[in-house]
């Protein structure tokens, strides 16, 4: 079996970015036009009136101070509250292909090898925007690669879920390199008119390229380990799908609540997820690391999943046994808010640098499902 190396990674990055102090404006002359739509109603206590939203809350409850948009001022339009995104032609290349691609092209471009070397791409993302036919198989044909794709989805943990794929293939020899993305346009699944969560998802676009080590160049990261766990709670869920017109009433009315579709976009409960995936991750990974005969004391960095600060804090600290020092346990939520699968890449990505050969550091992504992935990966001489 052969050893997987990762061997570059890339980022796409909108071009628009929302203040927490925009986000909460818009928010908050909404909730306020509603209050006032309603007021007969909520005077008799029929219906709760919104509550405000504020800046201090959010950063408060997830570290959270910007995120990237694919468009702006959808979002911030009270009257609209989402993002608009126009539909493109079926012979157009689709909006999260083109991110994917984006991401691709920064990554082969810091591999250096030509596309021929890739035989197969990954599509790894909590949300497609189809279900067929596949966005991997897109993006395989704009950046003019031989092989297979495919599409997969496991929420904020498919990055690592299909970097363990790609690993595996590699290790097989069905291919010599893997070209994994994650586009990932999360504002459009994202409840604006929510308080609890309106501020959570920002969108962007990660690629890795993972290869077999025997033709790997230098530099790079063996990937020592890779874990993989599920197990289902409803804590974290979107029920959009194309079953939903089949459940329309036989009169084709479809019934609405007064906030509108707000179960087919991203439901959480919060405090639970907190309190059963941090003890489920850092086992995890505690666990994995034993397995390896690693310590996981003696990580050099730790790429979580960035979901929450409060969340990869403690998770941080029961991994490393102790309170990080700063750098070690890489937060980037800050300006580009909880990205699903692409967070843990971004991270990566954006803060590698200063390993020595042999130092070892960890990939981990976690989410809805609930699923978690671990990657161990080892800096190359």
């Amino acid at each position: 079996m052969k050893k997987a190396v990762i061997s570059g990674t890339g980022l796409f990055t909108p071009e628009q970015s929302i203040s927490n102090e925009e986000l909460v404006g818009a928010y908050n002359a909404w909730a306020e036009g509603w209050n006032a739509a309603n007021a007969e109603a909520i005077a008799a206590g029929e219906i709760e009136a919104k509550t405000p939203s504020s800046e201090a809350f959010i950063e408060k409850a997830s570290g959270i101070k910007a995120r990237y948009v694919m468009d702006k001022s959808g979002i911030i339009d009270p009257e609209r509250m989402l993002p608009h995104l126009p539909a493109r032609g079926d012979d157009e290349l689709s909006i999260l292909a083109e991110m994917a691609v984006k991401a691709a092209q920064d990554a082969m471009k810091a591999w250096g090898k030509p596309v021929s070397e890739i035989g197969a791409v990954i599509c790894a993302a909590s949300n497609m925007q189809r279900p067929y036919p596949a966005m991997a198989i897109e993006v395989q044909q704009a950046l003019g690669i031989e092989g297979f794709a495919f599409d997969m989805n496991v929420a904020c943990s498919s990055a690592t879920f299909g970097i363990k794929t790609a690993a595996d293939f590699v290790a097989s020899g069905s291919v010599k390199a893997v070209l994994m993305v994650n586009p990932e346009i999360c504002s459009a699944h994202l409840n604006f008119k929510d308080r609890d969560s309106h501020f959570i998802f920002g969108d962007v676009a990660t690629a890795v390229i993972i290869e077999a080590e025997d033709q790997a160049g230098p530099g790079g990261w063996d990937i020592v380990g890779t874990k993989l766990q599920t197990s289902f709670s409803n804590n974290i869920r979107n029920n959009f799908g194309f079953l939903n017109r089949a459940a329309l009433p036989t009169d084709g009315h479809e019934p609405v609540s007064s906030d509108g579709l707000s179960d087919k976009m991203f439901v959480q409960q919060g405090r639970k997820v907190f309190k059963e995936v941090v003890p489920m991750v850092s086992e995890m990974i505690l666990d994995h690391a034993a397995e390896l005969s690693l310590d996981p004391h003696g990580l050099k960095r730790l790429w979580l999943h960035q979901a929450n600060i409060n969340m990869n804090t403690l998770i941080g600290r029961k991994v490393l046994g102790r309170e990080p020092e700063p750098g070690e346990n890489v937060i980037i939520l800050d300006d580009y808010a909880n990205t699903s699968s692409a967070g843990s890449i971004i991270a990566f990505h954006l803060h590698h640098d200063g390993f020595a050969p042999g130092d070892t550091g960890l990939i981990c992504s976690f989410g809805a499902g609930y699923s978690a992935g671990t990657v161990f990966v080892r800096k190359r001489p």
